[in-house]
């Protein structure tokens, strides 16, 4: 059920979602699971079967990528429990949320037959973690429509970040193939979330302002719920799969600063003014870490690689 004080905000924009919709229907590209997934790797598991790292080719930070990566795929019920909470299902935003759930299934389902054909994991871990993850139902809950927006078109490009990333990284082109092939369809959902917060910019820009604020400065990715999240989420940061340069370079800069045009904005009230401060400081003290964080990363590379070439 929507929240009432919602109402109005998604009632003045549905032409917009409508709109949006037909733009995503129209360039969505039909694909399907089974044809990526590489059956002919795929065995049988032996009931005494013990999974050993040796058997997939990945760096430790690209397995706790794919790891977090199929577990917050895996979440979906809760997820589309919030997004109907937010957007309802009557009318454009109602078929949306389901268009958007029947895709997202897609996610889950390819990449973990992948993951399971060629045992880039192991099937116990995941299985339990997945387990603990959906039982858990742990994700972020924006409390309105307006931060909800804000949050997802964050998220989703996050997200479509990420599992791109992730893919650059395994060395098996059928895993590439995979992640980009995800990493595709969670752009397109960004857009559709990104162009109906900018409707929201622009009918009333002090509460996309308050609601983008909070949402930014609390930000965290989707998987919080997942067994060892910390730790996967760290060792993914040091590998440059996704980290605070990359969340301020590729999403809070273009995004925010740009498509949304918040230092632009004119006749703000005096709270999302305020917010509106808060914000553009948050995002340059993000970026100072962030560059900062990277510039450790790359001397720790360039120190690692002049060992192995004297020790070569």
């Amino acid at each position: 059920m929507v929240i009432a004080a919602d109402e109005p905000l998604l009632e003045a924009l549905e032409e917009k979602a409508e709109s949006l919709l037909e733009r995503h229907l129209a360039t969505a590209k039909e694909w399907f699971p089974h044809t990526l997934i590489p059956w002919n790797q795929a065995e049988a598991f032996e009931a005494d079967y013990e999974w050993s790292p040796a058997e997939a080719n990945l760096e430790p930070a690209v397995r706790s990528a794919l790891f977090v990566n199929v577990l917050t795929e895996d979440n979906l019920p809760y997820y589309f429990r919030d997004i109907e909470r937010m957007f309802g299902r009557d009318g454009a935003w109602g078929e949306w949320v389901r268009r958007w759930t029947a895709e997202e299934g897609r996610h889950g389902f390819v990449i973990n037959g992948y993951l399971l054909a060629t045992r880039s994991l192991d099937p116990v871990e995941l299985e339990r973690a997945r387990m603990i993850a959906v039982q858990t139902g742990a994700v972020p809950e924006p409390p309105n429509a307006a931060e909800g927006l804000a949050y997802v078109a964050i998220q989703e490009l996050a997200t479509r970040i990420s599992h791109f990333n992730t893919g650059e990284r395994v060395a098996d082109p059928v895993g590439r193939a995979v992640m980009r092939r995800v990493a595709a369809d969670e752009n397109l959902h960004f857009l559709f979330y990104r162009d109906a917060m900018s409707a929201v910019f622009e009918a009333d820009p002090s509460t996309a302002v308050i609601a983008t604020e909070k949402q930014v400065t609390d930000f965290a990715m989707p998987g919080v719920g997942i067994p060892g999240f910390n730790a996967h989420a760290k060792a993914i940061a040091e590998a440059g799969i996704y980290d605070l340069a990359i969340h301020h370079d590729q999403i809070l800069q273009p995004v925010i600063m740009r498509d949304w045009g918040l230092a632009k904005l004119e006749g703000l009230s005096a709270a999302a003014e305020q917010a509106r401060e808060r914000l553009i400081r948050y995002i340059g003290r993000v970026g100072k870490v962030g560059m900062r964080i990277a510039a450790r990363r790359e001397e720790r590379l360039a120190a690692l690689a002049e060992r192995q070439f004297v020790g070569g």
